[in-house]
């Protein structure tokens, strides 16, 4: 939403998922995941499997898991798997996590096509900041998926359907995604 904002020459569409353009608290289990990374992270694990044990004291549901190990990175050199984000450079962050740097839309506006997907069972896209997503984005269409905060993990063929759907014209914006989501897939098959 930043760089559509701060750049809307640069896109052709915006799709955020489950955020909103508000200032918002962050909720749920974002401290346990950090204490999972900052494990994963002194442990000195070669594969991903052994990050997965490490993170199912922390998550049970694995696409959620799976979408954590995205920031795992191979570390040739120490052969091992290490964070893309340092846990220390996440751990500093979490607290600005949920702020969002633009606070007036009527000086700024991205009129491009947006479409927000939000979790049904997630807090962070409410009904009530519907009319400034709106200001923000003028041209936004919502789609609800019946999940939490983490909607490509827990939904990805919902997500990919939803993209389809309404995207047709930005069709390699939704190859992008879809791309994601076969990401996703790929680790579950691990």
């Amino acid at each position: 939403m930043t760089v559509a904002l701060r750049s809307p020459g640069l896109l052709g569409a915006l799709v955020p998922v489950d955020n909103a353009p508000v200032d918002a608290q962050l909720k749920g289990d974002f401290h346990k995941y950090l204490e999972g990374m900052q494990e994963i992270e002194e442990a000195g694990v070669s594969k991903q499997v052994e990050a997965d044990l490490i993170l199912q004291k922390y998550e049970d549901m694995l696409p959620i898991r799976q979408f954590l190990m995205t920031n795992l990175v191979k570390r040739p050199q120490k052969g091992s798997l290490g964070l893309r984000i340092p846990a220390k450079t996440l751990a500093s962050s979490l607290v600005k996590m949920g702020d969002f740097p633009f606070k007036d839309p009527d000086e700024t506006q991205y009129k491009g096509p947006t479409l927000f997907v939000r979790g049904t069972k997630s807090p962070y896209v409410a009904d009530d900041v519907l009319p400034v997503i709106g200001r923000f984005f003028p041209k936004f269409v919502i789609r609800d998926i019946d999940c939490g905060h983490w909607v490509i993990s827990e939904q990805p063929e919902a997500f990919r359907q939803g993209m389809i759907c309404l995207y047709k014209p930005h069709f390699r914006l939704a190859l992008t995604f879809l791309a994601v989501v076969s990401f996703f897939r790929d680790l579950d098959e691990e």
